[in-house]
């Protein structure tokens, strides 16, 4: 059999299944670390329940993916996910699924593991999104997340610093109410409303425009030139002021 026919049999059973997103569909792409616990608390033993050089490795793998070859928007992470939301018109592998996120956990797991100095291993999935208020409800959705875990997390570690095994921890932490997770920090000296937002609330990425010095090359006068870069967001808002941010972003870029 020539080559060329083997090739076109063969293909189909690769590409037989290809999802891709429609056009008009927005796209957000969520990945996650594999076995992450693992890798940070027994591994590398990061800072529980937070850690500032992990913080800093995420958010440097998210200005990795938000500048290898896709148009995205807004990027944010939490813990040891990431969530990138794409321009509205991106059409890279003509919106294939099977290679957005085969392309978009590769570079992650490679960026990560370059910075840790170690293996890291995301997943990616792609959430098809039909309307703005729907990609301003998953954002809210993982910015609430993230104040859920760190109330937990924060509560988790307190007991655990007390030499409580964590089976115990967990059970004693079963079906306890916010209020009450705040009270018990409270009780240990922490008030929880002055942990830091990036804990509570995740970071978030996103281009801005900026103003640098350059010279006019035709008449080499001293100018102003608008350039772009990432900035790094440690103090999103909260609740619906977080929503209007998200809201007016994407209309930003339609």
């Amino acid at each position: 059999m020539k080559f060329d026919d083997l090739d076109k049999k063969m293909r189909v059973f690769e590409t037989t299944n290809d999802i891709c997103v429609l056009p008009g569909v927005y796209m957000v792409a969520r990945i996650d670390g594999r076995c992450f616990t693992r890798l940070t608390k027994e591994v590398h033993q990061f800072e529980a329940p937070y850690d500032i050089k992990f913080r800093d490795i995420m958010v440097e793998t998210v200005k990795h993916l938000m500048d290898c070859g896709f148009r995205i928007i807004f990027g944010y992470t939490q813990s040891d996910e990431i969530s990138l939301l794409f321009h509205p018109n991106e059409d890279t592998f003509n919106r294939k699924e099977r290679k957005l996120n085969s392309v978009l956990a590769g570079e992650a797991s490679a960026k990560f593991s370059l910075l840790l100095n170690d293996m890291g291993v995301f997943d990616c999935r792609i959430s098809q999104l039909p309307s703005k208020k729907l990609v301003v409800d998953y954002f809210r959705w993982r910015n609430e997340d993230a104040h859920r875990n760190a109330l937990n997390s924060h509560c988790y570690w307190q007991l655990r610093k007390e030499n409580i095994d964590p089976e115990q921890v967990s059970n004693k932490l079963s079906g306890v109410s916010v209020s009450d997770k705040n009270e018990l920090l409270f009780q240990k000296g922490i008030n929880f409303n002055e942990i830091p937002n990036w804990q509570k609330r995740g970071i978030g990425i996103y281009w801005e425009d900026f103003k640098k010095d350059a010279i006019n090359p035709k008449t080499g006068e001293s100018v102003q030139a608008v350039r772009t870069r990432l900035k790094v967001d440690y103090e999103l808002p909260m609740k619906d002021l977080y929503s209007d941010f998200i809201n007016d972003l994407v209309s930003n870029n339609l």
